[in-house]
């Protein structure tokens, strides 16, 4: 697929992968909170690592792979990794743009990756977390030329810490805010997150829902003996699950210009969800639209192993993102995504333009000169 000058290909799922220098920014009243980084001896070119958070191993953290074990993975599964572990975490932000232009990719959307799990359950703790990794990714976007937006981290205990690093955000190169499918122990549909919802909605900034689980309940349930198996109840189910609860809510019609973007769980599910929700919408009472994934400014990223022209056909071509997971390891990543989805003959030119540009360009608020 030829891109014209005037398509903007973005890469809606990217990531940011913290590290010691993400909490650099606290202030010196905060350090006491600093997360301390730890790890395992590597063991068959694998290092287990780990956040140790007031105290607590808490947050998520890859472990490090060899060189030779990282390519040994990536052959195994035949997707490719990003391999720079400067680029990753960003402490050579120019290298990280070479790797886009090499993908073809304008600009990326950074998301976070400790947060994918609880941090902490102290406000005190979550307003320092927040901020210095906001400051961060503030530095970072103005670093990268406008080329690297992302979504700010609103620490949910502190409603009012929420808003000013919401706002913040909207400063500083943010085009979403981040909400876990279950923070603590609220959902997405509680009206305790209204408060941001109208904030996000007044600065047009989306909500970005990302797969994680904000429980630690519920992340020490999904620890089951078939570890692999575990992402999908910890992470992608819930991420579903907050799409159908949004979707029956009263929130779209409350909030009717705030976009959503369900990150990184594919787009296989998307019709059978839609299925059942229109049904649902007939015991409610309710119209279905036309179109509601436009109607209620709803959107999903898909994955090139997705069944893609019949969730169009069942969805419609308007709501599909695609992204790359740059930086993980993980059954969603590769930094070739785009390049494949470019190559793809099931769709039309149309489609594709919409799924690499329009649609993200839309979700995220992101215009030409952005």
């Amino acid at each position: 697929m030829e891109t014209s000058a005037q398509t903007l290909v973005i890469d809606a799922d990217a990531h940011v992968v913290e590290s010691a220098r993400t909490w650099d920014y606290m202030d010196p009243s905060e350090r006491q909170y600093r997360p301390v980084p730890l790890e395992t001896r590597e063991d068959a070119g694998v290092k287990l690592q780990f956040w140790l958070i007031d105290g607590k191993v808490r947050g998520f953290r890859f472990p490090a792979f060899s060189a030779a074990e990282l390519e040994k993975r990536s052959q195994q599964v035949g997707r490719k990794f990003a391999d720079s572990q400067e680029a990753r975490e960003m402490g050579n932000v120019d290298l990280r743009l070479e790797h886009m232009d090499r993908s073809g990719i304008d600009i990326q959307v950074l998301h976070n990756t400790m947060f994918i799990e609880p941090a902490t359950d102290r406000a005190v703790v979550e307003v320092a977390l927040c901020k210095s990794y906001n400051r961060w990714l503030a530095d970072i976007w103005r670093q990268g030329k406008g080329r690297l937006r992302w979504s700010c981290m609103a620490p949910t205990l502190s409603m009012a810490d929420a808003l000013d690093q919401i706002r913040f955000g909207k400063e500083n190169g943010a085009c979403a805010v981040l909400m876990r499918p279950v923070e603590g122990n609220r959902l997405l549909a509680d009206p305790y997150f209204y408060p941001i919802y109208d904030e996000a909605s007044r600065l047009d900034m989306a909500i970005a829902v990302h797969i994680a689980n904000g429980n630690t309940w519920l992340n020490d349930l999904y620890r089951h003996p078939v570890a692999i198996a575990a992402t999908l109840h910890k992470f992608r189910v819930p991420t579903v699950a907050a799409f159908n609860d949004v979707l029956l809510s009263e929130v779209p019609r409350i909030f009717p210009k705030l976009r959503w973007g369900f990150i990184e769980a594919s787009a296989q599910w998307l019709p059978w969800v839609l299925h059942e929700a229109r049904n649902r919408f007939k015991t409610l009472g309710r119209e279905w639209p036309d179109n509601v994934m436009r109607e209620y400014r709803m959107f999903v990223t898909c994955e090139n192993s997705d069944d893609l022209p019949y969730i169009a056909q069942k969805a419609g071509e308007d709501c599909l993102v695609i992204g790359t997971d740059y930086g993980h390891t993980d059954t969603s990543s590769d930094v070739d995504a785009i390049k494949i989805f470019k190559e793809r003959t099931d769709l039309s030119l149309e489609a594709k333009r919409k799924i690499l540009s329009d649609n993200a360009r839309a979700l995220y608020g992101i215009d030409g000169t952005s």
